[in-house]
């Protein structure tokens, strides 16, 4: 039994799901997701929950059990809620300037850095800090992941871009070993 798979996904009254064979629609006030199921897994659709139901007991299907109720519920989530990561500059002179839809980045190198989001993306500036929102999860974390690899957090000053409440553990420099 897949403790992830068994849970039923609950479904607020403002999203409707459509289920036409292997086609899943998820459809909310934010906007609409469609998926197209393995054949190994199927779905129920009780009052106000769904529930993920594998067709046999093979290894994969177990597999795909968990993940499909996982991604199905991050879309019921993203078309009602909407998904968001926040991401900071930290160095000195490092700055992010709105450029159309995208992005224009100055962390360090000789040249400024563009960058333009996948679609159902959107960016926002404030402070210094980038947020990246949308309504399917895996777009936004690869976006704030490609956001964040133009300049990952370096360990000996932790200048780069960094997601907000990440840990930097910062390592001692050459000073500390010629001390000792």
């Amino acid at each position: 039994m897949s403790k992830i798979g068994k849970l039923p996904i609950q479904i607020p009254s403002n999203v409707t799901i459509t289920i036409d064979g292997k086609n899943v629609a998820v459809k909310g006030a934010l906007g609409e997701l469609s998926y197209v199921l393995p054949e190994s897994i199927e779905l129920e659709q009780r009052e106000n929950e769904l529930v993920v139901v594998p067709k046999d007991e093979s290894r994969q299907t177990k597999a795909f059990w968990g993940l499909w109720r996982s991604l199905l519920a991050n879309a019921v989530e993203g078309v009602s809620k909407g998904f968001e990561k926040r991401l900071e500059l930290v160095g000195v002179g490092y700055r992010v300037q709105k450029k159309g839809t995208g992005l224009e980045l100055e962390v360090g190198f000789s040249h400024k850095v563009n960058y333009e989001p996948r679609e159902g993306v959107t960016l926002d500036i404030d402070k210094g800090t980038i947020i990246v929102k949308g309504i399917d999860k895996q777009k936004v974390g690869q976006v704030a992941a490609e956001i964040r690899a133009v300049r990952p957090p370096e360990p000996y000053k932790g200048k780069g871009i960094r997601y907000v409440g990440e840990v930097v553990k910062l390592k001692p420099g050459k000073t500390a070993k010629a001390g000792m």
